[in-house]
């Protein structure tokens, strides 16, 4: 059989996804298969240790006896899903939801999100960011052809040396006026904050908004940990009209209800706009998993009345709490939360023996990989190092910080606290 030769040139990769840099996550699940304490305690990446209620099961195991539910969900969501939400949120945005046109549901709110970018930002134009970020912000922006622009969020001056809030992580709207120019199509927000755990004051939002509004820009806002707040949080789609009229909230089933396998987000936003990112939603995936979204519906329609969003709040500010307790146990600085279930610690005062081995793709890296990585060899615990959601320039800003969900049951919370106890003889 003869064959044609084939030009490598034929399957050169798009630009978009042609970086195979190893990046954070590969990096960390390396280190913890070939630890030699075994098992290990993943405090990394931010999936739950836990079942969602038995409510939210319960509908899921329902829905999958009902013929509709096992087909097609309408493209721009089921209606009683819709439904659901609208109601839920009507009261917290001070103003009747519609449904129809003010809500759309997508496959997780990260999906949601690229449909917001692939539906209005266009090769070229631009897009501002506050660092540090989630990193997937980053490359549903490349996927659109957009060009990322960033502004540091400032950390608390002393939170080297003594515990602080979240809420001292500060904006610069200077750096953010000059970082908008004629190209810029859009802002994207994160509250409560990840990694951070900020929840941006009432005053940032209203100047954030205002400045939007006199540059006519659009706002996304992603609100993924709304139902975690442990200090007053504001909307920024509730400020004003005008604000309101440009943004769009991006939430997750997925994170209120402890599924995050179940991939389902929503955006809430003016119709005008919801129609765009709904268009973009349908060619990138049709429409989003049927029979699940009918127990996020239920979810929706019980959680208040079942108490699940205040017990929920409190249980994960009792983690919180629980966990940096070892922090002051061994004197090392963290930043508390305002919401959210990240706590960033810094681990300055932890000095790493000069001759470790490190393997020459953590080596090159910054400190908080080499920290990350020996906590994960020498002590079975697995943290996230957040220079991995900074540019070049200012990941000096979190080199001696490391980031850990606590959203785990309380039997692992306590288990890797006695873990980190053994970072003591490597302490000044």
């Amino acid at each position: 059989m003869s064959s044609t030769p084939v030009k490598s040139e034929q399957f050169r990769p798009a630009s978009r996804v042609a970086s195979q840099k190893q990046d954070v996550w590969s990096i960390i699940n390396e280190a913890a298969t070939n630890s030699p304490t075994q098992p290990i305690i993943n405090m990394g990446q931010g999936f739950f240790g836990y079942n969602p209620p038995k409510f939210i099961t319960d509908a899921a195991k329902d829905a999958l006896d009902k013929v509709d539910c096992n087909q097609y969900a309408p493209t721009k969501g089921r209606p009683r899903l819709k439904k659901a939400i609208a109601k839920a949120y009507s009261p917290l945005f001070g103003r009747d939801i519609n449904p129809d046109d003010e809500v759309v549901i997508t496959t997780g709110a990260n999906e949601g999100m690229l449909s917001v970018f692939m539906g209005f930002v266009e090769p070229g134009e631009e897009v501002v960011i506050f660092e540090p970020f989630f990193d997937q912000y980053i490359s549903n922006i490349e996927m659109a052809g957009g060009v990322i622009r960033y502004v540091p969020l400032q950390p608390p001056k002393n939170g080297g040396s003594e515990v602080s809030s979240a809420g001292d992580w500060t904006v610069n709207m200077e750096a953010l006026e000059k970082a908008v120019n004629s190209r810029t199509k859009m802002i994207v927000l994160n509250t409560p904050h990840n990694p951070v755990g900020k929840i941006f004051s009432k005053s940032e939002l209203q100047a954030i908004g205002d400045f939007c509004v006199q540059r006519n820009l659009i706002i996304l806002s992603d609100e993924v940990y709304d139902r975690l707040p442990f200090t007053p949080f504001t909307r920024i789609a509730t400020l004003s009209p005008a604000i309101a009229a440009r943004t769009l909230t991006v939430g997750s089933a997925g994170k209120n209800f402890y599924c995050t396998g179940w991939r389902v987000g929503y955006l809430i936003g003016p119709a005008n706009l919801i129609l765009y990112v709904a268009a973009a939603h349908t060619r990138i995936c049709f429409s989003s998993v049927s029979p699940l979204q009918e127990a996020a519906a239920v979810g929706f329609e019980k959680a208040e009345e079942l108490g699940f969003w205040e017990q929920s709040r409190k249980e994960m500010k009792g983690k919180v709490e629980r966990f940096c307790a070892v922090f002051d146990e061994l004197g090392l600085p963290y930043s508390k939360p305002d919401g959210g279930y990240f706590v960033l610690a810094n681990f300055a005062r932890v000095k790493l023996p000069e001759n470790y081995k490190f393997p020459p793709h953590v080596a090159e890296r910054p400190r908080d990989y080499k920290l990350a990585w020996f906590l994960i060899m020498e002590m079975g615990l697995a943290a996230i190092p957040p220079t991995e959601f900074y540019t070049k320039e200012n990941m000096w800003m979190a080199e001696d910080w490391l980031r850990f969900a606590v959203c785990k049951e309380d039997d692992v919370l306590e288990g890797a606290k006695e873990r980190l106890k053994g970072l003591r003889k490597y302490m000044s």
